[in-house]
């Protein structure tokens, strides 16, 4: 529940971002504030691209055998990893330019009149956001709906939609309270921590349909101290890939993870950054 909460709350502050820097901008003039419609049609349309990817994987589910099943929830927690990954270091990257870049394109398509170049501009931000959001959750959901917890999570999910729209707002207020960029900053962490749970739960399946071996199972037992499966055990098993037995196959995938992530991030740095890092040890 925690997580559908989470993921949901991330990914529409992001997109309430999108859509908050366009509306701000088109706003601030008459010529601009033709373009509302277009804005507005673009999130419904978005949207819309979500709604359909959803019953496209929902259809997908319905087809599979128990097997299949097993198969198709092993490869979305691995590609969920990999996208959430994925959007840390582009956000890392064109974050402290996004609002140029979006105010540069929508001004480009206002001059030209090219009203249905800004719905589609709006359209991909959302949809992006929209999918990603159920390529992250669509093993959870479907893990929950199998228990009759359908109603849990979407309440989780409403309520992550929610203290998106409170989170918007205060950090519109002007940074008083937190401002974008350690918004941004301490979410990539707690991002990056989940990404290492689907990747966890994407191992458990493929040892569960013996694809993979797991060598030696388990190399350790913590879970009279901490067990996994309740209380802070079962939080950190959510959101950071904990596991009071792993196997081997477990403890290597996981250190290779966060070598990968080290990588990436210092990788990511500007070219003088890592220069001045190289030059003073």
């Amino acid at each position: 529940m925690d997580q559908v909460a989470f993921i949901v709350w991330r990914e529409s502050v992001e997109a309430l971002l999108v859509v908050g820097i366009l509306y701000t901008w088109l706003r601030a003039s008459p010529e601009g504030r033709r373009g509302m419609p277009w804005l507005w049609g673009g999130v419904a349309a978005g949207l819309l691209l979500a709604v359909a990817l959803a019953l496209v994987f929902m259809g997908v589910s319905t087809w599979l055998s128990d097997t299949g099943q097993e198969w198709f929830q092993a490869i979305m927690a691995l590609v969920a990893c990999g996208l959430v990954v994925q959007m840390v270091m582009w956000m890392k990257k064109n974050g402290p330019t996004l609002k140029s870049e979006l105010v540069s394109g929508a001004s480009a398509n206002l001059q030209r009149n090219n009203w249905w170049g800004l719905l589609v501009l709006v359209m991909i931000a959302v949809a992006r956001e929209g999918s990603e959001t159920v390529v992250f959750l669509w093993g959870t959901i479907l893990a929950g709906a199998q228990q009759n917890q359908a109603w849990m999570l979407a309440a989780a999910g409403v309520g992550g939609f929610l203290l998106a729209l409170l989170t918007f707002y205060i950090l519109q207020l002007g940074g008083k309270v937190i401002t974008w960029r350690r918004f941004f900053q301490i979410t990539e962490i707690l991002l990056l921590l989940l990404a290492g749970s689907l990747l966890m739960n994407g191992i458990d399946h493929l040892v569960s349909l013996e694809a993979i071996p797991t060598w030696v199972d388990p190399v350790w037992d913590t879970g009279a101290v901490l067990d996994d499966s309740s209380g802070i055990g079962k939080v950190l098993a959510d959101f950071a890939g904990y596991r009071a037995m792993p196997s081997l196959m477990h403890v290597i995938v996981f250190a290779l993870y966060w070598l990968a992530i080290g990588l990436l991030h210092r990788w990511s740095r500007p070219a003088a950054t890592r220069l001045m890092v190289a030059t003073h040890g």
